[in-house]
């Protein structure tokens, strides 16, 4: 007897849905085709333990299960559920008239549980996308899945549940209305910015930062606050669209990073590797692909703390993904594409001791030994951080101060008016959300400064130093705080301010103090 069941596979972000044939003929014989990795061929011998503990016998036949199309792998446990109704529809265990209404997706466990698999958002689109009535998936996963609309989700518990379902018991819907928890959970920050002291300068920085979605540096010795502050960057960025928040919430259910019984990831990432990571860990990839960190950091912040001390071929692979906003991993049995628009923040020492420039500690550092420290950072990399910002100690008289410093929600709603500024600017322009994405043509059409500005800009090009790829980055920085301020034009005030912002793009680093 032959019985069709449907499941999908992972590609990606992108889902392919696979159809698995089973067909039962005299004999004893077990066989799966299709390119099945290990983990599916072991299916087998969890479909065996699991039927027998649920009250049913793997059937005495010869067993053909064809994973289609054919010439796709499949990997994983997630074909575990639909490959063990399979087997008992076409032995006539199971009533086979609505299996091709519904995807199926779970691993077994050997006592017939099912248990979490991840990529179920992206999966549960796919089904709603191929017309399927519902989709069928552990329990632990129903929430997230059911985010989707127009599709009926089940989320069960057992192999017995499903198989009560397909022979007649009624189950309802797993229905999640996750919008009101969504939204509420996007005003709630642990850290906020009212309990840093002092630092006036760089929270300035951070905010102009946030409010055009600009890279930035922040150069400092150690105990300045530089991981304080960056920590502290997504209380005041924008919240998140729904759009944005089911965009981050695929990649987390890709990567395996959703936790049991959620949902909708509702507040911007905010990723801080250490400076040990690889290649891969970084921007994604491996033997089953994978999303990086970068990919991991979409629509939020990816932080880099001693930036120095990350290996070059680190910092290196993520300078075309900083340009472009999308990583392509292509390897021999596959091309891969990630989303990775993310504000990359980083922070350093100012030398390797780490006290150059500071008032209260000596360095002990040659100048060579501060260039050379300074030049692990390429130049090509550095000419994607928009924002370079030095940061000195907090002094006492600063930190013992008991007032409060300006909260994160005062910050934010400067932050989100400067943004609906900019989405209003850009919304015939396809992919530009803020100052940070604007092309050469979108600069000189919306940050072109006045015949007063370009003289400031070319006196400070000459007199500090500063290379020509730092032009485009000042027009830009400029026009952010002119949203800021709510000003149609840039002016030599918004220059001037975004010209002290190129602290690492002069000559002379080695030479001067901070």
């Amino acid at each position: 007897m032959l019985v069709k069941t449907y499941s999908a596979g992972l590609m990606g972000l992108g889902v392919v849905t696979v159809t698995i044939e089973t067909n039962t003929n005299p004999g004893v014989m077990l066989r799966v085709s299709g390119l099945a990795d290990t983990a599916v061929k072991e299916s087998f011998d969890r479909i065996k333990a699991a039927l027998k503990n649920i009250g049913y016998k793997m059937p005495v036949a010869e067993i053909t299960v064809n994973l289609s199309p054919a010439d796709i792998k499949k990997e994983g446990s997630g074909y575990d559920l639909s490959m063990a109704i399979g087997i008992l529809g076409a032995s006539g265990k199971v009533m086979s008239d609505m299996l091709g209404d519904y995807m199926m997706v779970g691993e077994l466990g050997l006592d017939g549980t099912l248990r979490p698999v991840r990529g179920v958002l992206p999966l549960s689109i796919k089904a709603r996308s191929d017309k399927f009535k519902g989709l069928i998936v552990p329990k632990e996963n129903a929430r997230e899945a059911a985010v989707v609309n127009n599709l009926d989700v089940y989320g069960m518990e057992s192999l017995i549940d499903v198989v009560r379902f397909f022979n007649g018991e009624k189950y309802n819907p797993t229905v999640v209305d996750t919008r009101k928890e969504f939204y509420e959970s996007q005003s709630h920050f642990d850290l906020d910015f009212a309990d840093v002291r002092g630092q006036e300068n760089v929270k300035r920085a951070l905010e102009v930062a946030a409010a055009g979605g600009h890279n930035l540096i922040m150069i400092g010795p150690p105990g300045s606050g530089k991981s304080m502050l960056a920590k502290r960057l997504p209380s005041i960025l924008p919240p998140l669209t729904l759009a944005e928040s089911l965009e981050t919430t695929q990649i987390y259910s890709v990567a395996g990073k959703m936790q049991c019984d959620s949902s909708l990831i509702s507040q911007r990432p905010f990723r801080s590797p250490h400076h040990s990571i690889s290649q891969v860990a970084l921007v994604g990839g491996g033997s089953t692909p994978r999303p990086g960190e970068i990919s991991l950091a979409h629509n939020g912040v990816l932080f880099c703390d001693e930036l120095p001390e990350f290996s070059r071929v680190a910092l290196e692979v993520m300078r075309q993904p900083l340009e472009d906003r999308t990583i392509t991993i292509s390897r021999a049995k596959y091309t891969i594409e990630f989303p990775c628009s993310f504000m990359f923040v980083a922070s350093m020492n100012p030398c390797p001791c780490g006290y150059y420039g500071d008032p209260t500690h000596h360095c002990v550092c040659t100048p060579g030994q501060i260039q050379r420290y300074v030049n692990k950072i390429s130049g090509p990399l550095l000419d994607r951080i928009d924002i370079q910002c030095e940061i000195t100690p907090v002094p006492f008289e600063d930190i013992s101060i008991t007032r409060q410093g300006e909260p994160s929600e005062q910050i934010r709603a400067r932050v989100i008016k400067a943004r609906e500024i900019q989405e209003a600017r850009y919304k015939e322009v396809k992919g530009v959300h803020c100052n940070a994405q604007m092309n050469e043509r979108m600069i000189h059409r919306y940050a072109e400064p006045d015949e007063a500005g370009l003289n400031l800009l070319r006196r400070a090009m000459e007199k500090l130093n500063l290379s020509a790829r730092a032009y485009s980055r000042i027009l830009k920085v400029a026009r952010t705080i002119a949203d800021l301020e709510g000003s149609d034009n840039v002016t030599t005030y918004h220059l001037a301010e975004a010209i002290s912002y190129r602290s690492l793009d002069r000559g002379d680093w080695a030479e001067r103090g901070l």
